[in-house]
């Protein structure tokens, strides 16, 4: 399945500033590995303990995994659950909006596998020229 080329995208004559930062910020996020990997985890398991994100999570520190999912839960991606248990037990899920997007990033994933074997040409193509 072929996209049409980025010219032929109707793009408007004047972009909303506001929908401009925000594409921007959301760029951001998305380029966050971690945010990327929480969702991917949470879209996959569904409602999860903070404990059981980490762990599921190869490589994540305690603070990065609590401001990541604080930053997630301020954009509206995830919902935070603190039951009132004793100790507290504090839960996270995706939102309709985390969800989609997720969705929407997996348009990169299919995009890499459909065009992995040419990105790999083309690396091994310009470091054998730049090893000359």
């Amino acid at each position: 399945m072929s996209s049409p080329p980025v010219r032929d995208l109707p793009w408007p004559a004047h972009v909303d500033p506001r929908v401009e930062a925000l594409v921007t910020e959301v760029i951001g996020r998305v380029a966050d590995k971690w945010t990327m990997l929480i969702l991917d985890v949470l879209a996959e398991q569904g409602e999860l303990r903070f404990t059981r994100i980490g762990r599921e999570v190869p490589g994540i520190s305690q603070k990065m995994l609590t401001q990541t999912l604080r930053q997630m839960e301020r954009d509206g991606l995830v919902v935070r659950t603190v039951h009132p248990v004793i100790p507290p037990r504090v839960e996270y899920r995706l939102t309709e909006l985390g969800l989609t997007l997720g969705e929407a990033f997996c348009g990169v994933w299919i995009w890499a596998k459909d065009n992995l074997e040419r990105i790999e040409a083309a690396r091994a193509d310009f470091d054998s020229r730049s090893a000359s």
